[in-house]
Parts: C-alpha cells; structure tokens; sequence
C-alpha cells in the first residue's frame, strides 16, 4: 500500500514537472519565431506556390490569435530569408529561394538555405577550450573567465562546398553540448530547442582575404583564390552569452544575398 501511494505521488509530480517544461518551452520560444516556422513549412511543402498571396495580416492574426506587430515581424523574417516579397497594395507574395544564400540575417544558415539538400561535416568537434590570444572581438571579463566551444564546420549545398564555419561559443550555462550531435544539425535550431536560446540580432565585419592551403583544400578551390570571409557577433536573449563565427564562403556557384 505504501509503495503504491508513493508511486502515484511520484506519477503525480513527474505529469507536473512535464507540463511546467511544456510551458517554459513554449513561452520561450517567441510568438512570432512559431508562426514564422509554420509559413516556411507552408512555403516549403508547396501548401503557398511562387507568386501565392499569403493570407492578409488580419487574417493571419484571426487564425493565430497573435497581435499585428507579431504577425509583421513573422512576415518581415520570411522577406528578409528571401521567401516572401511584401508589396505595397498587394500583400505578402510567395517567392523561391534564389540561387543566392540569405546568411545576412539572425535565422542561420539552415533557415536561409531553405530544403536544398543541405549537408555539414564536422570537422573538429565541439571541444572545450580558451579563447586565442588575438580573438576577432573584444571579450567580456565573464567570457574570458568561462572559455568557449569551439567547432569546425564544411556546409554543402547541393553536395557542393560552400562555406568553412569555425563558431566559438561562450560556455555560460550550456551543459553537454560538446557531447551533442552537430552533423547535418542547425547550431541555432540546437541552441534554441535543448537550450532556449535565441538569437536576436548582432553584427559582422566583410571582406575578401586570399585562401589559405586549409580554406582551399575545404572549399576546392585554388590555393590564393579570393574567397568572402565574414565575421560575425552574434547577441542573443541570454545578455551575457554571445555566439561568435568565422565564415569561408565559396561564392563561385553561389552568391550572398540580403534584404533590408
């Protein structure tokens, strides 16, 4: 008899314990990252062709029940990844993913490529380690004092090498991430699924350096060749916990685009 009323306490608060998760989860992750994700599904799977009109912004905000400025901002996220053109008088109008990568943005390399065959290889695992000495940003006293992940990546695009990805992240409060599997998974879909962290904005310097013997023989491309190298500061909801990467880019087949 004990033994039962103990394994219904324990079932009682274990049901409890889920459902305050649940709800953490899905107060953590914002209004309008949800309803972004459900259009670009819909986009995806061909439910919204090129040159569809999305529903207006009335109804959409009928048939989520989220506010008007939570809709515009899932609407500007889809325009600037490059699936929707918002025209004035018209609406928000399906378009294709162009040939060009849409990596100028907070949503990551995943979301902006789109269901194109996207591939990673890991080069160096994710490991525990300390900053360089000449690191590309400027450090908080926290950051220097916790070390970071570091991690290398090769993303295919159509089996076809497009960018060599070194990320470093600040190792505040992100426990067994190095035991994680990166292969063919988004950082930032990882970051915000087993984490809760999202990201918010940031910035990056651009310029065009030569390729070294390393980011030729990655990328297959001749030794000195000049290749876009990116380097990016990522913020995120977590205020002391910034994400920081160092991209390659081969731009022979494929171009970097943006949208402001």
């Amino acid at each position: 008899m004990y033994l039962q009323v103990k394994n219904l306490i324990f079932t009682f608060y274990f049901y409890i314990f889920l459902f305050v998760s649940s709800m953490v989860i899905t107060k953590t992750i914002p209004q309008y990252r949800r309803l972004y994700e459900i259009l670009k599904k819909h986009i995806l799977d061909n439910v919204y062709k090129e040159e569809d009109l999305l529903p207006s912004e009335n109804e959409l905000c009928q048939l989520y029940g989220m506010t008007r400025p939570t809709v515009r901002q899932a609407l500007s996220s889809l325009a600037n990844d490059g699936y929707i053109i918002k025209h004035q008088g018209k609406g928000s109008i399906v378009h294709h993913l162009p040939k060009e990568i849409g990596i100028l943005s907070v949503s990551g390399t995943t979301s902006a490529v789109g269901d194109r065959k996207l591939k990673t290889k890991i080069i160096v695992k994710p490991v525990l380690m300390k900053w360089p000495g000449d690191f590309m940003f400027a450090l908080t006293k926290l950051e220097e004092e916790s070390g970071c992940i570091y991690m290398e990546r090769v993303r295919f695009l159509e089996d076809v090498p497009i960018f060599y990805d070194i990320s470093y992240i600040a190792n505040i409060n992100l426990p067994r991430i190095t035991s994680r599997q990166f292969e063919n998974k988004s950082l930032f879909r990882i970051l915000r699924d087993s984490y809760w962290i999202e990201v918010k904005g940031g910035e990056q310097r651009i310029k065009s350096v030569p390729a070294t013997s390393r980011i030729s023989r990655l990328l297959k491309l001749k030794k000195e060749q000049p290749v876009l190298h990116l380097e990016r500061r990522m913020e995120t909801n977590n205020p002391d916990l910034f994400l920081y990467s160092s991209i390659f880019c081969n731009t022979e087949k494929y171009s970097i685009f943006g949208r402001f």
